[in-house]
């Protein structure tokens, strides 16, 4: 059965002709009403997962960036330094935005979500960053050629790693700490 909007108005005036003046309580209106609702349900849905994605994919693009001129598999230690450059990489602004508040005023809101973004990173960080794992050659040459599609991430090894150093094998999509 036809359920987008545009399949069943298609339907509809393939039987009906022109769809112009449907009864308010006829069947083909009800079909069209509900087709409609769903449209809009699976859009709002669309939305809301691409903005919960949005945050894992700035991440994995940033780390992108970072690795095209990498020939070999990072070390732990770059690893720790690549994050952290991801974390305070708003670092001038919040300063920027530190030094043209006036004293005593508080601070403005892109300053607080900087800010904010920023600690729990730092906290992400301490407990297990999620991240592709940049110290396997294989994944590192699928980084390399990812093609920026949530869905082309699925190939990829992914860890947590710690501030200390610590590596834990992790799932992709990330679930929680897992």
């Amino acid at each position: 059965m036809a359920k987008t909007l545009q399949k069943v108005h298609k339907k509809i005036s393939k039987k009906r002709g022109k769809v112009d003046s449907l009864n308010e309580n006829s069947r083909d209106a009800q079909r069209l009403r509900r087709a409609g609702a769903r449209d809009d349900r699976l859009s709002r849905h669309a939305k809301t997962t691409i903005k919960g994605r949005q945050p894992y994919m700035e991440r994995i693009g940033h780390l992108y960036d970072a690795v095209q001129d990498t020939e070999k598999p990072l070390s732990d230690q770059e690893m720790a330094e690549l994050i952290d450059q991801y974390i305070n990489r708003d670092a001038d602004e919040i300063e920027q935005l530190q030094q043209e508040r006036r004293k005593g005023r508080p601070p403005s809101k892109r300053e607080e979500t900087l800010k904010l973004r920023t600690d729990t990173e730092e906290g992400e960080f301490r407990t297990g960053f999620w991240m592709p794992d940049l110290g396997d050659g294989d994944v590192l040459a699928g980084l390399k050629s990812w093609n920026g599609d949530w869905s082309g991430l699925s190939t990829l090894k992914f860890v947590r790693f710690t501030k200390d150093g610590g590596k834990q094998t992790s799932s992709f999509p990330p679930k929680g700490m897992s």
